[in-house]
């Protein structure tokens, strides 16, 4: 199960990039390479350029770049990955850590208390029942409806989480900082709720997209990865990862 988590994970962020690059937002990849940790191990080093600028509320347009994006640098270790977010907007920074476990979310303090500073909020994402941005809304993509023609799974019921297998959780440790004063609490408090939204459709996508991925092979996908990449860039002028 971990393989086939890990193979949709990267099945859905290549083909959702693509999609939001259609209306002029989406992933850039600047830099997809191997990377050796002494700790982690062999993984793999991304840096993108996610743009933003029409999601932003009009209270953000106000007091930021009409091309506006933010810096991704990721290290894929995975089954840990560490991911960091940062623009040319000063003192703002996204930090975020992920484990992924084969369980239903029911291990406590995986990130262990000394790494979590200051007042943190724990929060359980449920890709079936917790609501959505209405304009995100694809009932194709609902998992309450959906059900898989290769794999039999869904649709996924109230209590799923419990007794559903296979079953994959990923955990994230999410820091934002923007030290700005008169606009920090709201800033990062919008971005906790993009990034919770983000979460959200993500994990819908990957599991109503099962049948186009279940089948495929680590190689298969990172094929499919570097034929998305290659095509969102087009979008933006940029050249080949």
């Amino acid at each position: 199960m971990p393989l086939q988590y890990r193979v949709g994970q990267l099945y859905t962020i290549s083909k959702h990039s693509h999609q939001e690059s259609e209306k002029g937002e989406g992933v850039e990849v600047v830099k997809n390479e191997p990377h050796e940790d002494p700790v982690h191990g062999p993984g793999q080093f991304t840096e993108k350029r996610v743009h933003l600028s029409s999601k932003l509320p009009s209270w953000a347009r106000a007091v930021t770049p009409r091309i506006f994006y933010i810096t991704e640098k990721a290290w894929n270790y995975y089954p840990y990955t560490i991911t960091g977010k940062c623009s040319f907007l000063p003192k703002f920074s996204i930090y975020i850590e992920t484990k992924y476990e084969d369980n239903c979310g029911d291990s406590e303090n995986i990130f262990h208390s000394d790494k979590i500073l200051g007042d943190h909020e724990i929060s359980f994402l449920d890709i079936a029942f917790d609501e959505i941005p209405e304009r995100y809304y694809r009932s194709l993509e609902d998992p309450r409806y959906f059900s898989s023609v290769k794999t039999g799974r869904g649709p996924l019921r109230e209590g799923w989480r419990e007794h559903t297998k296979p079953v994959m959780c990923s955990y994230k440790l999410v820091t934002v900082k923007f030290e700005v004063w008169g606009l920090q609490t709201r800033v990062e408090q919008f971005v906790h709720k993009v990034i919770r939204d983000i979460l959200l459709i993500g994990h819908r996508q990957a599991f109503a997209w099962v049948d186009e991925w279940c089948d495929m092979s680590l190689e298969e996908v990172r094929a499919f990865e570097t034929q998305m990449q290659v095509a969102t860039n087009q979008k933006f002028g940029s050249q080949d990862p």
